[in-house]
């Protein structure tokens, strides 16, 4: 069950207007249609990366050439929470793939690894006169890299998929990698 919270409109329906986008993104994998949604000069940045583009010919040739067509056929986005607010919106999801194929905006320069990932992601979505203005998509870097291998989360303050499975499931223990922790039980 997706929590939502709606703010007050600008006479549009922005949680329609985002999954319209979606689907011609991830569903369609159709670029004009995707960039129909957005205003003329529109940006996206995956902040972890800095991979995205602004204006309408960048952003196409991100879309085009290293995103739309380059995300795993297994790509799926579960939502978690959704906040509206008079021109934004905050999608919470789990974003889970199979590193089958070179994710160039996500994973530039590392070779396929066959690794299942489910990693949270945060997208805030800026509207103007119905149309999609920016995007600000934030994820946990290193629960990636740790889920393909390339970094040792026994070895370094991070978590892999455990962080995903936290986010779905709240009754999971939390404090787990603090080894500190069992020296506050009854203070």
């Amino acid at each position: 069950m997706v929590e939502q919270s709606v703010g007050s409109g600008t006479g549009y329906d922005l949680a329609a207007l985002w999954e319209q986008h979606c689907a011609y993104e991830f569903g369609e994998r159709d670029v004009p249609k995707t960039m129909a949604t957005m205003v003329d000069e529109p940006y996206v940045n995956h902040i972890p990366m800095m991979t995205g583009g602004v204006g309408q010919k960048e952003l196409a040739r991100f879309y085009r050439h290293h995103f739309v067509n380059s995300n795993p056929k297994d790509t799926k986005i579960t939502p978690v929470s959704r906040t509206i607010g008079s021109d934004q919106l905050v999608d919470e999801v789990l974003f889970s793939f199979t590193h089958n194929v070179e994710i160039v905006w996500m994973l530039p320069g590392v070779k396929p690894t066959g690794k299942y990932v489910e990693v949270p992601l945060v997208a805030i979505i800026k509207f103007r006169d119905g149309k999609l203005c920016h995007e600000h998509i934030y994820w946990d870097q290193a629960s990636v890299l740790a889920q393909i291998g390339l970094i040792d989360e026994t070895k370094l303050p991070v978590v892999g998929r455990d962080q995903a499975r936290k986010l779905i499931d709240e009754k999971l223990p939390s404090n787990a990698r603090m080894a500190r922790w069992v020296e506050s039980d009854g203070k």
